[in-house]
């Protein structure tokens, strides 16, 4: 059983029909990307598997557990967590006081305090800047708070979207060593981002979403060497 299971879904903003039977899992332990352009329903599929954009055909899945219908805090707190597009963090707020809304519906104060550490440790220069304003921090300071914050609700399945946009280079190397990490010390994840070719770098397996479908699946290593692939996305051809 995958930990997390999407079949056959369908999800609309108003009359536009944004995904078209999507389905694809996600085993416990790894790291499984999403790539694909712009408009393709990336950032949709994060959003109605987080509850945000409800599906309205289909259904997900988490541990054999039916989530399809639970409203966005009831499916945090199973352990369903994003890192969203664009970061999103509270800007006036303190980096403490983000991290800490990450763990807004926990109760297990002596957990909260260890996940605490663990994303201090994971990010060092948050920890330097704990009473700094969110906004106050640059644009890869930001990403890591966002992350750090998603980690605060102790995921099951983190969901990072579009986590290297904006970014210089070495940021981007800097994020994406951060993802391997907390893969390495047990952090599933569902990847959105369009450089496939640092996502193609860290998954295991990868799905290409165009107009809503998925078009190719396959493991990172095969779809790095796909030709379809290779034009499209890596700049290959």
């Amino acid at each position: 059983m995958a930990l997390l299971e999407v079949k056959d879904i369908h999800t609309y903003y108003g009359k536009i029909h944004a995904l078209r039977g999507i389905s694809f899992n996600v085993e416990e332990g790894e790291i499984v990307t999403l790539i694909g352009g712009n408009g393709a329903g990336k950032s949709t599929t994060l959003n109605t598997i987080c509850g945000i954009t409800p599906a309205a055909e289909g259904e997900i899945w988490l541990n054999g557990e039916e989530i399809t219908h639970l409203r966005p805090h009831e499916i945090v707190a199973r352990g369903v967590c994003q890192a969203p597009e664009g970061r999103r963090i509270f800007k006036r707020m303190s980096v403490l006081e983000n991290l800490m809304m990450g763990a807004y519906s926990r109760r297990d104060g002596a957990e909260i305090a260890k996940d605490l550490d663990f994303a201090l440790h994971t990010f060092p220069r948050l920890k330097e800047r704990l009473s700094q304003a969110g906004g106050t921090l640059s644009g890869g300071e930001q990403q890591m708070l966002a992350i750090g914050r998603a980690l605060m609700a102790h995921p099951r399945i983190l969901l990072l979207d579009e986590p290297s946009m904006g970014l210089a280079p070495l940021l981007v190397r800097e994020i994406f060593n951060i993802i391997k990490y907390l893969n390495e010390r047990g952090t599933t994840i569902l990847l959105v981002e369009q450089n496939a070719l640092m996502a193609l770098g860290v998954a295991s397996r990868g799905y290409v979403v165009q107009t809503g479908r998925i078009t190719l699946s396959d493991s990172a290593s095969a779809l790095r060497q796909d030709e379809t692939v290779q034009k499209a996305y890596l700049g290959g051809g």
